[in-house]
């Protein structure tokens, strides 16, 4: 009597929990890296990053604009150093990130109206440190060289606050964010981060369910006589089980963490079901392939290892070369990660995914191959007690 599909399924259900390993990479393990990932980007903005100063000038015009820096918020100026290479070797070793000279002759100049110039090293090895503190000290400076020139046109020009203002900055820039207005870091990289670990634990999962049946049943006495069927409750079993992952993420950082969510949600379940199917499918299909767990799993993280760096979040996908976006659509998280910030930042139309979700669709296909060669890896095996009983 061949087995029913409730049956099969429940087979699913004891092979899990039956395998602690499995059963913690699909449970504990996926939440303790979500959390600790959490957990480093916690903070969201980078504050009081450690930044050298050199002052060769020593006068009120110097120490006035390093009292601009101290007071911003993301800069700490606690370190002066009173020669230039003493403080490049401090930046060279790690102890700050950026340094900041001021010259000889900064308070002349100023007095004879030009605007202070001073010279900023940072480290770009650290991208978000370098951006944060050049956009700091920018900031800084500009508001000390504004208050500069309205004093001085106060003084020469006009005794209107407001035309000297005028004069002062005669254009005046406003930057408005259209998404992530705090400039959060950690909605920017953890809603990658995620992802990035859901795709990990989709591409290793299938193949070590898999690896688990065949060390202690034979792949071809697990397949028995209903292999299409046997295979496609697994993928079944596992697709619904990533997708709750899936949903069990988005809930957290749309619902528990309040970031904001502008789009469609049921989009955003519909992609992560594609999602999670194509990833189960190639795993299965990798594993049928080989039928060894050592290569399966090395083929697999060679794929889905390098998501994150795919993905386009941290690197933009119209600079990376026609191989990397070859090798790059051929990772299922990279179409679902585009509807995703789409959806949640953008709020952008259903219809501007449709080539995401046409991608995806194509990655379907991988699984429907598994469920086609399945036949041919089934044989009579050693039946399990559970299916000799049914």
């Amino acid at each position: 009597m061949k087995p029913s599909s409730t049956h099969l399924l429940r087979r699913e259900v004891d092979d899990l929990v039956g395998d602690p390993w499995l059963l913690s990479l699909v449970t504990w393990v996926p939440l303790l890296l979500a959390f600790t990932m959490w957990w480093i980007f916690s903070q969201g903005i980078a504050t009081e990053l450690p930044v050298g100063v050199v002052d060769l000038d020593k006068s009120r015009t110097s120490r006035a604009l390093v009292r601009h820096f101290e007071a911003s918020p993301s800069l700490k100026m606690d370190d002066t150093f009173l020669a230039v290479p003493q403080a490049i070797s401090a930046l060279k070793a790690g102890h700050i990130y950026g340094l900041v000279i001021l010259p000889r002759g900064l308070e002349e100049q100023t007095l004879r109206g030009r605007p202070p110039r001073v010279t900023v090293f940072s480290n770009g090895q650290f991208l978000l440190t370098q951006k944060v503190i050049n956009a700091a000290v920018l900031q800084a400076q500009g508001t000390y060289t504004a208050t500069v020139e309205t004093v001085w046109n106060l003084a020469s020009v006009t005794p209107v606050l407001d035309g000297a203002l005028s004069a002062a900055l005669p254009v005046a820039n406003q930057t408005v964010p259209l998404f992530n207005a705090a400039k959060n870091y950690t909605q920017f990289l953890v809603s990658a981060i995620l992802p990035a670990i859901w795709q990990m634990m989709m591409g290793i999962g299938p193949i070590l369910s898999l690896s688990a049946v065949h060390r202690k049943h034979t792949l071809s006495g697990w397949l028995g006589g209903t292999p299409v069927r046997a295979l496609l409750a697994k993928m079944v079993f596992l697709t619904a089980l990533f997708w709750l992952h899936g949903l069990f993420s988005l809930t957290v950082m749309y619902g528990g963490l309040g970031w904001p969510m502008h789009g469609d949600w049921s989009l955003l379940l519909v992609a992560q079901l594609m999602t999670a199917w194509a990833s189960t499918g190639a795993a299965c299909l990798i594993f049928l392939l080989t039928r060894d767990a050592a290569r399966s799993i090395s083929i697999a993280v060679v794929l889905v290892a390098s998501a994150l760096a795919f993905m386009g979040v941290t690197f933009p996908v119209s600079d990376m070369p026609l191989a990397a976006r070859i090798w790059r659509s051929l990772i299922p998280i990279c179409h679902y990660i585009e509807i995703q910030i789409s959806q949640a930042n953008y709020g952008a139309p259903v219809e501007m995914a449709i080539p995401q979700l046409a991608a995806l669709g194509l990655l379907l296909l991988p699984g429907l191959v598994a469920l086609a060669l399945a036949p041919r890896f089934a044989g009579p095996g050693r039946a399990r007690s559970g299916e000799a009983a049914a």
